[in-house]
């Protein structure tokens, strides 16, 4: 599957949940899912009725398109959290909550998790002294995650940075702005993880 570089706000209109994609436009009255929350297209303000099939993909497209992944990387994951100890749902949003670039986006220092990704693609963090430029790098307790020395000039980062002193910060992260760091304190529990979804319909849709 080849990346999505359509309008996003359509995305969470398609999914009947808030998924967050477009920065600060959505926590704003012009977010698009505010103004017009029923599915697009002609039929869109139609009920529909699902399919207990529908009802499991719909959840999982939610969940992929939460964290902005493509079908093969979402199953990746997916996959890697089976082989897990414990719940195959908590440990498959545990390791995406521990994403490099979704740390980065709970940290403040991206407005949405596609631009924490280009942040870390571009080479403008590092992870315990070293450059990281892979997004989907998974990190652990006690990493450290700041912005590389030669980035701190630039103007969108200098933003995100000012402005996320007003976002609130994961309890499983902390985040120091006068030096532009985080860390993570511990893996986050269900609980710590805002998704908008019922992990257990994904476990089922893969388990079908």
């Amino acid at each position: 599957m080849s990346r999505y570089t359509g309008p996003v706000c359509r995305l969470c209109r398609a999914e009947g949940a808030k998924l967050f994609l477009k920065g600060d436009r959505c926590y704003t009255a012009k977010c698009g899912f505010t103004k017009r929350n029923s599915r697009p297209g002609q039929h869109g303000t139609r009920r529909q009725k699902m399919s207990v099939y529908g009802l499991h993909l719909r959840e999982k497209q939610k969940l992929r398109r939460f964290y902005c992944l493509n079908e093969t990387q979402f199953a990746t994951v997916y996959e890697k959290a089976t082989k897990m100890a414990g719940q195959a749902g908590h440990n498959f949003l545990q390791l995406l909550e521990c994403r490099i670039d979704n740390v980065v986006y709970r940290l403040g220092f991206a407005v949405s998790r596609s631009q924490a990704r280009q942040l870390v693609r571009h080479g403008h963090f590092t992870v315990n002294g070293h450059k990281l430029d892979i997004p989907s790098a998974l990190l652990k307790p006690n990493d450290v995650i700041a912005v590389a020395e030669g980035s701190k000039e630039i103007n969108l980062i200098k933003e995100n940075v000012e402005t996320s002193a007003a976002r609130t910060i994961p309890a499983w992260l902390s985040v120091n702005v006068e030096a532009m760091s985080g860390s993570i304190v511990a893996i986050p529990i269900r609980e710590q993880i805002d998704v908008p979804v019922d992990e257990q319909l994904v476990v089922e849709f893969y388990a079908r």
